[in-house]
C-alpha cells in the first residue's frame, strides 16, 4: 500500500463485548456497542478492521505484570463467574481472556504500523488499562495495554516512546511503570484532585527518568482553552525528546456529558487533540501513533468522540 493509500486499523474483537462488570457497573459493554453502531459507516478506503487477534502471551504481559499477579488473574477467572478485585474491578469468567486480548491488540496494531500495512491504528477494547498497576488490577483496569504496547514496541527496537494521556483520571499504572525510565516520556492531561489521587506537578520522574514525566493537573470544570494553552509546553518537551513512536491513552471522560468527570471539553475537543498530536507525530514519529480506549461513560458522548478521533486518525 502507498503512503497516500495507508489507512487507519480499529483493533476489535467480540471477546470484548462478554467481559461482564455485572449489574450497574458504568465499564459496561454498551459503551462498545454504542461506538460500533456509530462507526458502521467509516469508509473501507481509509478503515481497515482487524478483527484476528491473539491473545498476548504470559511472556508479553509479563514486560510489565508480576508473573503472580497474572497466574491469580487467570485462576480467578477460571474458577468464578463473578468476583471482585477491588470495589471498583468486577471479573467474570471471560475477563481474563479479553484482558489478554485487550493487551494482543496493541501488540499486533504495533506489528502492523512497524510493517508499514497501516498508518496509525486504534485499539477498540475493554477493558481498558491505564490504572492497572504491575502487581494488581484497580479502577476498572487488569492489564495495562499501552504500557505492555510500549515494552513491546522496544523489543523491536524503538528506543524512544511517547505516551499521551488524555483520559479525566491521571494513569497512575503508567506512570509508576515509566516513572525511572528515560526511554518512555509519559505526559497527562487530567482533572485534579481527583481519582485516582496521583498526577500532581511535581511529579516529574526520579532516578535516570527525571524529567520524562509530566503532569498537567487541571481543575474541575476546565475547558478544552484550558488544555490548549499548555500545549506549547508539550511541544517544547517532544521536540527536546524527539519520540520515534506515538501512544494515546485515549480517555473520553473529560467531555462535559459524562457521569464521572467533571470537564467541559466538547467531542470536536478530542478531533482537535488528534489533529495536534498528528502533527507532533508527523514531526518526529514518521507518524506512527496507535491509540488505546480507556474511559468515556455516556455513549453517546462517547461514541461521537471515538468517530471524530478516528477520522482525524485517518485525516
Amino acid at each position: 500500500m502507498s503512503g497516500s493509500e495507508m489507512r487507519t486499523a480499529i483493533a476489535f474483537c467480540d471477546e470484548f463485548l462478554k467481559h461482564d462488570t455485572g449489574l450497574g457497573h458504568p465499564e459496561t459493554k454498551g459503551r462498545l456497542e454504542s461506538i460500533l453502531a456509530k462507526l458502521q459507516n467509516l469508509s473501507a478506503e481509509r478503515f481497515v478492521w482487524e478483527k484476528d487477534i491473539k491473545e498476548a502471551t504470559k511472556e508479553q504481559v509479563g514486560l510489565i505484570h508480576d508473573l503472580k499477579y497474572i497466574h491469580s488473574f487467570e485462576e480467578a477467572s477460571a474458577t468464578h463467574s463473578f468476583g471482585y478485585f477491588d470495589a471498583d474491578t468486577p471479573f467474570s469468567s471471560i475477563s481474563y481472556r479479553a484482558a489478554t486480548l485487550a493487551a494482543g491488540a496493541g501488540i499486533h496494531l504495533a506489528d502492523q504500523v512497524l510493517s508499514g500495512e497501516i498508518q496509525n491504528g486504534f485499539a477498540l477494547v475493554r477493558p481498558p488499562g491505564h490504572h492497572a498497576e504491575s502487581t494488581h488490577a484497580m479502577g476498572f483496569c487488569f492489564f495495562n495495554n499501552i504500557a505492555i504496547t510500549a515494552k513491546y514496541l522496544q523489543t523491536k527496537g524503538i528506543k524512544r516512546i511517547l505516551i499521551l494521556d488524555w483520559d479525566v483520571h491521571h494513569g497512575n499504572g503508567t506512570q509508576h511503570q515509566f516513572y525511572e525510565d528515560d526511554s518512555v516520556y509519559f505526559i497527562s492531561f487530567h482533572q485534579y484532585p481527583f481519582y485516582p489521587g496521583t498526577g500532581a506537578n511535581a511529579e516529574r520522574g526520579s532516578g535516570k527518568g527525571k524529567g520524562y514525566n509530566l503532569n498537567f493537573p487541571l481543575p474541575r470544570s476546565s475547558e478544552e482553552y484550558d488544555y490548549l494553552k499548555l500545549w506549547p509546553t508539550l511541544q517544547k518537551e517532544m521536540e527536546s525528546f524527539q519520540p520515534e513512536f506515538i501512544l494515546i491513552s485515549a480517555g473520553f471522560d473529560a467531555h462535559k456529558n459524562d457521569p464521572l468527570g467533571g470537564m467541559q471539553l466538547t467531542s470536536s475537543s478530542f478531533e482537535t487533540f488528534t489533529y495536534r498530536i498528528l502533527k507532533e507525530a508527523d514531526l518526529y514519529a514518521k507518524g506512527r501513533v496507535i491509540s488505546f480506549l480507556e474511559g468515556g461513560y455516556d455513549f453517546t458522548a462517547l461514541a461521537e468522540s471515538v468517530n471524530v478521533h478516528l477520522q482525524a486518525l485517518a485525516g
